[in-house]
């Protein structure tokens, strides 16, 4: 068993309130999850209007697709033009 986990640090550019930042990153966490099929979750920073950590996950057989899928995320992210990613770590694990 192969567990992927990616803590990606993001920037909303032009977001003004709390409530901006969770209708973007209401949009990005659907869109992943679907387009994905990942465990994506913000987890640090709820309390700051301009900066967001996300964590993800996965779970596979295979180390190469946990990889592949993590930076695949990470390119969507990036793609999606509503928020900047300032930091990303991707951890692998085998169990």
């Amino acid at each position: 068993m192969v567990i992927g986990v990616c803590q990606l640090e993001l920037f909303l550019h032009g977001n003004f309130s709390l409530k901006g930042k969770r209708q973007v990153l209401k949009s990005i966490v659907q869109r992943a999850r679907q387009r994905f099929n990942i465990s994506i979750a913000e987890v640090e920073d709820q309390d700051l209007w301009q900066k967001a950590v996300l964590g993800i996950c996965m779970v596979s057989n295979d180390r190469q697709r946990v990889n592949s899928i993590l930076d695949q995320v990470v390119n969507f992210i990036e793609d999606t033009q509503l928020t900047r990613v300032a930091d990303s770590q991707i951890e692998i694990i085998n169990f």
